[in-house]
């Protein structure tokens, strides 16, 4: 007798297997991207990292572009949970600033990545080849901005920051701390130059006199 359902528990099973393959992959290409960078993510390097065949890979992806979107896909889902979740979980405002800064000086001292943020490499890397893929990692770059200006603005209308205070300046100022941070600790191996960038926000957001 065939019940019906047979044969759909080993479905299952295979789907969440072959997911857990993909996750895994998605981990190790963003690691090797911020050491080698998104073109220079090799199909056969990966393949050696993760153990795999080649043709195990292509099974995954199809093509090395498909490969890259879903590197920066994955390297997005791994920055929301590091750094944008704990930020949002701060109180807004002046707090809510501090936090955003804060959590990614922290992702970047936890080593996350070998080679740091997967995005500061990236938009230096992708900035002049146009594609979908600079496209996608453009687009992360914005949100990331526009989250600073947005939360600034809470914090100016909360009177927590000068009336006079521009958002849009603020968060150019502020984006510009964390990523001269993150030159420092990456090219110097310097963990110094997140103490330094940690007081520098936290002097730039005291409240006004």
């Amino acid at each position: 007798m065939v019940l019906v359902g047979d044969g759909a528990a080993p479905a299952r099973r295979a789907r969440a297997d072959g997911e857990r393959t993909r996750n895994a992959i998605l981990r190790e290409a963003v690691s090797l991207a911020t050491v080698s960078g998104l073109d220079g993510l090799s199909i056969g390097d990966l393949a050696g990292a993760l153990g795999m065949s080649k043709s195990g890979l292509y099974a995954h992806f199809g093509s090395k572009e498909a490969l890259q979107l879903a590197t920066v896909e994955e390297a997005g889902r791994v920055f929301s949970t590091e750094v944008v979740g704990p930020a949002l979980a701060a109180p807004p405002g002046v707090a809510r600033l501090v936090a955003v800064c804060e959590a990614f000086f922290d992702h970047l001292a936890r080593r996350t990545f070998p080679g740091g943020c997967f995005f500061a490499g990236a938009a230096l890397e992708m900035g002049t080849r146009p594609g979908p893929v600079k496209e996608r990692v453009a687009a992360f770059q914005r949100g990331f901005v526009q989250l600073l200006r947005e939360v600034a603005a809470e914090a100016v209308a909360r009177g927590e920051l000068a009336a006079d205070e521009d958002p849009e300046q603020l968060a150019f100022e502020l984006n510009g701390v964390i990523l001269a941070a993150h030159t420092n600790f990456v090219l110097h191996d310097d963990p110094h130059a997140l103490e330094v960038a940690r007081r520098v926000v936290r002097r730039r957001l005291r409240p006004p006199a």
